[in-house]
């Protein structure tokens, strides 16, 4: 049976279980923070010898001079947490939401940046938790994991030979820096998970455009050392120019992946409702607004309360465009991710009547709220 309408039909997202705020930094690191302006995160978004040549450093430009450069707050990893542990909270609260049992997924997709051991994926890992037989695939497009997942995942129920894919994301950033390196206050943990199925008529995914990113290869290496046990441990290093030539490239990437949906799913751009973007800096929100010309109203920029949680952020932005009434049913929904040394894409859909779970692990409180705006249409 083939199903014409796919597209999501429960999404759940999933926080650790540590919040640190600015405050915590101020007081636990007063020395490091007299010296911000010479640490990392200051060298790779930083005021010297700056001048703005493209739409991304101009929106860059008003976040130079926070020591944070706009994380308000971060999520990480308690002592007995992991991607995994995130990853099943998340999964079950998306199938408990749809009022479904780990039996009813008949595939489960899983893009953990990064996952629990080097050279296997969590999926596996994951179905084991959670008890099912199905098939379970690893999906890796670094940041743009969300819009490449439910892509693949729509594809693969309207072929007719899966009636219920659950795509679960995670992202555990906290892994790989040190608590004392500033680059670290950029950084976030987090889990979302969707299920995609049938839907009503004319809902559910309309198209998609993807292309890949292969001048951010170079950008973001690991590096494999020993910790103080000798186990292998992993650091993120962030090259030096790494901010210009994301600045160079932010346009093109995004422009050709939005415009390419758009005619895909044989709509134009003003009549996309909302706008849901991966927001991997506090600025990245106003950058596509700038390059698109959409109106403010029609986004949302969750970042100052999440900081950079790879992946997970386009999910954590449409979780909480969803529980703000910021999207209803059959409005029409662009989201866009991209990932350094993978791929850049955006997909539209109609949205439907998408359950979110039942415990988010955030409410949204009256700050949160101010700061993300209100529906106005």
């Amino acid at each position: 049976m083939i199903y014409p309408s796919v597209g999501i039909s429960s999404l759940a997202l999933s926080l650790p279980s540590i919040k640190l705020a600015k405050d915590d930094y101020r007081e636990n690191y007063p020395d490091l923070l007299a010296s911000v302006e010479q640490k990392n995160l200051a060298r790779l978004f930083s005021l010297v010898n700056f001048t703005p040549s493209n739409e991304y450093e101009l929106e860059m430009m008003p976040y130079l001079e926070d020591p944070f450069r706009g994380t308000v707050e971060r999520w990480i990893l308690g002592p007995d947490e992991s991607s995994l542990t995130l990853e099943y909270r998340a999964a079950m609260d998306a199938l408990e939401a749809a009022q479904l049992s780990p039996n009813d997924v008949d595939i489960l997709l899983v893009a953990s940046f990064l996952p629990e051991q080097i050279g296997f994926g969590n999926a596996a890992f994951l179905a084991r938790q959670l008890g099912m037989s199905c098939a379970a695939w690893n999906l890796d497009a670094t940041c743009a994991s969300t819009p490449v997942a439910l892509e693949t995942a729509c594809a693969l129920v309207q072929s007719g030979g899966y009636r219920h894919a659950l795509v679960v994301i995670s992202c555990t950033y906290s892994r790989f820096f040190d608590r004392d390196d500033t680059l670290s206050w950029f950084f976030s943990d987090g889990a979302g998970a969707f299920l995609v199925s049938a839907l009503k008529p004319s809902q559910g995914l309309l198209g998609s455009k993807t292309v890949n990113t292969s001048v951010l290869c170079d950008q973001f290496p690991f590096k494999l050392t020993q910790d103080e046990q000798g186990n292998p441990h992993l650091r993120m290093q962030v090259l030096k120019g790494t901010n210009k030539v994301i600045g160079e490239t932010a346009v093109e990437l995004l422009r050709t992946c939005c415009e390419g949906a758009i005619a895909a799913a044989n709509v134009t751009l003003e009549q996309i409702d909302f706008f849901i973007f991966n927001t991997p800096t506090a600025w990245f929100a106003s950058f596509c607004i700038r390059v698109l010309g959409i109106d403010p109203e029609r986004t949302i920029n969750i970042y100052p309360f999440y900081a950079n949680i790879g992946p997970t952020l386009s999910l954590a932005n449409l979780y909480h465009a969803a529980q703000l009434d910021k999207i209803r049913e059959n409005d029409l929904v662009l989201i866009y991710g991209f990932g350094a040394a993978s791929s850049a894409s955006a997909s539209v859909m109609r949205w439907g009547d998408v359950t979110l779970s039942s415990q988010p692990h955030k409410q949204p409180d009256s700050k949160f709220r101010e700061l993300t705006g209100k529906r106005t249409r």
